[in-house]
């Protein structure tokens, strides 16, 4: 049996997995985007299902005024002796001369927690990795951020050791790589017979990424360069599905076979222009950077490589012989069952599915008024307690609103990742706003300074309208004007996505729907088009603003999201 990859599609990038016993986890960067740290769990790695994010109170994180794709970076998620330990990055300020990359572990004895509050680490870089040796004693390796002018190495990665009972980095801090001419990332180390193995991701995150490895027979170094470096790398066949390729973790399955996860990005053909201020002619990604995985194999001289042969991923990977015969019926038939038997911790509770979900979307009518699924998620923290409720209205989510959509502290929004080029999403609102600052809509959304907004709002001379905003770093416009609509009916408002185009659609009363406004170019939302943020990818959601200060309610009865085959 093979998996088609991604395994993980949409804004799911810098992966770290883990195997527990028959379980397997994968972590993932979210960025701004709350709660944080995205996790999945397989048990056969073809069928993944969404668990509750591990930073999900406010004490652990509050991501209130960080930048676009700032926030959470490349989680690393390990376990031993019982307990799971998380390491990330909590990145303040970036795009700037001096880097704030505060490192932070949370730990837990269930993978659905509750987790820890955060011990902090040490702050030399992002990406730290925690390495648990055979002799029990623990170490975090991570990238060195420079802020000299210019910067003395173009790469260097640091060692020290974490002492598990006073909850502190101990110890000097090593350089264990240092190159003028070889950029390195996303470090991890694992051990195999006598060898360290440090294994990172180099040249980048954009269409020249790749993947490393060294080795030592010293945790501190040095280590040998291994003369097939990049063993994964997509750099030199532009035309191939998976580019991007790179930052890699290792996992062994239950029968000693090894298994790398990766990032990709899938490309649209619509490139930035060539005057364009950052990336000039890049292609563009708007699905962000997703999670595939790939087979791997140990040479005759004890180095891992790709087991295709090459250093191009699969786009089909071969699961573990031991896994292959778990079919989707199996599969669903033993969570059905061990949550009868409550045997099993994956409960209904964990997955939070209070909607219709299935690989091609997702239909949630909000009829749970127990929580929001763990699909969504909100702008730097969680939803302001008074501004959102899914029991003031039963059968209805009511959102307040809050802030404008250029706001980095308080918005009253919810989204989920986009998944494929085409799809369509929908979404019915009940909402009578009394003046324009009053708005509530369907968003196609990368960050604050890039979305599309169908929204209904107020118009001093049409009264209660329906508009589209569209946002372009920053530039602003109303391409279809303001459409006056019946008052004290629901309105449905939808979007239609076809790789590079975006069209929307209204309708009132009923689903008899009407276009508004031109098809868009729907290639601004990705990363390489923002000129601040470019490490997530676009979402779709719901949102209400009320920038009067008067919370002014909205209720949405449903939300919906399609995948479509063009």
């Amino acid at each position: 049996m093979k998996v088609k990859n991604p395994i993980l599609r949409g804004f799911y990038p810098d992966p770290s997995i883990v195997r527990v016993g028959d379980d397997y986890y994968i972590a993932n960067s979210t960025f701004e985007w709350w709660p944080g740290v995205s996790l999945h769990h397989s048990r056969d790695l073809v069928h993944w299902e969404k668990l509750p994010s591990p930073l999900n109170r406010q004490s652990q994180l509050d991501l209130r005024g960080v930048g676009a794709s700032q926030g959470i970076w490349a989680p690393c998620l390990t376990y031993d002796n019982g307990t799971f330990y998380l390491v990330y990055t909590v990145v303040k300020s970036f795009y700037c001369n001096m880097y704030d990359t505060a490192n932070f572990l949370v730990t837990a004895t269930d993978i659905l927690g509750p987790w820890s509050e955060p011990i902090a680490l040490n702050n030399f870089g992002f990406d730290p990795s925690l390495f648990h040796d055979d002799d029990g004693r623990k170490y975090m390796v991570s990238m060195v951020t420079d802020h000299r002018v210019p910067k003395k190495y173009v790469g260097r990665l640091v060692l020290q050791e974490y002492d598990d009972e006073q909850k502190k980095m101990v110890g000097p801090v090593r350089e264990i790589f240092c190159a003028d001419k070889v950029y390195l990332e996303g470090p991890h180390i694992f051990k195999r017979k006598d060898w360290y193995y440090l294994f990172a991701a180099d040249t980048g995150t954009g269409e020249l990424h790749g993947q490393s490895i060294l080795r030592s027979k010293n945790v501190w170094g040095p280590y040998e360069w291994y003369e097939g470096n990049s063993i994964l790398t997509a750099r030199d066949h532009p035309d191939f599905l998976l580019q991007k390729s790179g930052h890699c973790d290792l996992v062994e399955t239950q029968n000693g076979e090894w298994y790398a996860v990766h990032l990709c990005g899938r490309a649209l053909e619509h490139r930035n222009p060539m005057d364009a201020p950052r990336f000039a002619g890049a292609r563009r990604y708007t699905l962000g950077r997703e999670t595939c995985i790939q087979k791997m194999k140990w040479t005759k001289d004890d180095w891992l490589v790709l087991a295709n042969g090459t250093t191009l991923p699969d786009l089909e990977t071969e699961v573990p012989d031991e896994l292959a015969d778990r079919t989707q019926t199996e599969w669903e038939n033993q969570q059905v069952q061990s949550n009868e038997n409550e045997t099993d911790k994956f409960s209904s509770k964990a997955k939070q599915n209070q909607f219709t979900e299935a690989d091609d979307g997702m239909f949630d009518d909000f009829d749970d008024p127990s929580s929001l699924s763990v699909v969504y998620q909100t702008l730097r923290q969680p939803l302001t307690p008074g501004y959102w409720s899914l029991t003031e209205r039963p059968g209805y989510l009511r959102l307040r609103g809050q802030e404008g959509l250029s706001s980095k502290f308080n918005q009253s929004l919810i989204a989920r990742r986009w998944e494929e080029f085409c799809f369509e999403t929908a979404t019915c609102v009940e909402f009578e706003p009394e003046v324009f600052k009053q708005m509530a809509g369907l968003i196609l959304m990368y960050d604050q300074d890039n979305y599309f907004y169908l929204h209904v709002t107020f118009d001093e001379d049409e009264g209660k309208c329906v508009t589209l905003l569209t946002a372009e770093n920053k530039k602003y416009e109303y391409p279809a004007g303001f459409v006056p609509i019946e008052s004290g009916k629901p309105v449905y408002l939808k979007a239609a996505v076809d790789h590079d185009t975006a069209q929307f659609f209204y309708a009132v009363g009923d689903q008899n729907y009407k276009a508004i406004g031109p098809v868009l170019d729907a290639s601004i939302l990705s990363d390489e088009a923002c000129n601040e943020g470019w490490f997530t990818g676009a979402m779709a959601g719901i949102c209400c603003q009320d920038l009067t200060g008067f919370g002014k309610a909205a209720d949405f009865e449903w939300f919906s999201y399609q995948n479509l085959k063009r």
